[in-house]
């Protein structure tokens, strides 16, 4: 896996097991609604994939972005897809987004070269 892509699931796997070791049950609340947000449900994974990954263009937050990029790859999002997604993004949030698709588009790539 590309090197950005490695390092990003390495860190975010060892940290969200360091913060649920600490056993605060808001935090594991938390973590809980959101692991049952993404479920199927009246919409299917693959979308709601997607509209987590405007909603994390919007609110400016790269870890969520890549975190949604690479779900968005293993639901089975196309890239042209993503593309209407960041088009989505970029209407909603305007030009502050554009750093972020930037940083998205790089996740995007060094996913795609992965073996």
């Amino acid at each position: 896996m590309a090197g950005r892509v490695k390092e990003f699931n390495e860190f975010r796997t060892r940290m969200n097991q360091r913060i649920l070791e600490a056993d605060n049950r808001a935090i594991k609340r938390f973590f809980g609604v959101d692991t049952l947000t993404y479920e199927p449900g009246a919409l299917d994974v693959r979308t709601k994939e997607m509209l987590g990954l405007v909603a994390s263009m919007v609110l400016r937050c790269d870890d969520c972005v890549s975190y949604h990029v690479q779900r968005c790859k293993e639901e089975g999002v196309t890239d042209a897809e993503l593309y209407d997604v960041f088009s989505v993004a970029l209407v909603v949030g305007g030009s502050i987004v554009i750093p972020h698709l930037r940083r998205a588009v790089a996740f995007l790539d060094e996913w795609n070269q992965k073996p």
